[in-house]
């Protein structure tokens, strides 16, 4: 029997000890029928993955459409949304900005993963809620818990490979996408607008890879419980302090 995306997000939330609910994003050709139409305005895309975590079990999901992410004109384009005319200047007028202030490179911009096709509409919800098949899910995690999601994915053949990506943060979307599991810093604007905690970084699944992921973490958690008592036993045994130094 299949395991259930409610199911993946409790084994995921207790396994890794998160603070957040996992969030699915799917990014669909059509309006999804049956789920709720975000109605007000956010800075940024990622403001969503908020709204999506804050909200309660069993009433998170919602769908945005291509103008509710004009407030952030990065984020726009590597949805690859189509803006209008107000909104492509205001992204030329920021990259201008990263560029003058050297946060970013003119020439690094062709580099940066966008989705492969003008999504209609992007639908988000806690893991648990997901009323469609996720494209990716994000984790917002401490490093050591981004560490076991990165062994599990390289031990269930469901890694990317790639680097911990750099800003922006919502590049690894479409990465991860692609390509499988890939790590993301974060950057300073996601940080701002989600509260990320500065000890946080985020792991992002493909959605297809979810279950075999959670399968392969229970294997590496345990894995890293045995390895942690070796090593605490180990190291008062192997370090020498030098009294006269």
């Amino acid at each position: 029997m299949p395991i259930s995306w409610i199911e993946l997000e409790q084994t995921l939330t207790e396994s890794l000890h998160l603070t957040r609910p996992p969030v699915g994003i799917a990014l669909v050709d059509t309006v999804p029928h049956g789920v709720r139409r975000f109605l007000g305005q956010a800075p940024s895309g990622c403001s969503f993955w908020t709204i999506a975590q804050s909200a309660a079990a069993g009433r998170s999901a919602f769908y945005t459409l291509p103008r509710d992410h004009f407030g952030c004109p990065v984020g726009s384009y590597t949805h690859n949304l189509e803006m209008d005319a107000t909104a492509q200047k205001e992204l030329e007028d920021t990259l201008a900005l990263m560029v003058e202030i050297g946060y970013l490179r003119r020439e690094e911009v062709p580099g940066i993963p966008r989705w492969p096709s003008h999504p209609t509409a992007i639908v988000y919800a806690r893991l648990g809620d997901m009323p469609v098949a996720p494209d990716a899910v994000i984790v917002a995690a401490r490093a050591a818990a981004a560490m076991l999601l990165g062994e599990a994915s390289r031990a269930a053949g469901r890694s990317s490979g790639l680097p911990a990506l750099p800003r922006p943060t919502c590049m690894a979307i479409p990465a991860a996408s692609a390509q499988g599991t890939t790590l993301s810093l974060g950057c300073i604007g996601n940080r701002v607008y989600t509260d990320l905690d500065d000890g946080e970084i985020y792991a992002f699944l493909r959605g297809a890879d979810v279950s075999a992921v959670a399968e392969a973490l229970a294997a590496s958690v345990r894995a890293n419980q045995q390895l942690t008592a070796y090593h605490r036993e180990r190291k008062p045994r192997l370090t020498q302090a030098d009294a006269g130094a």
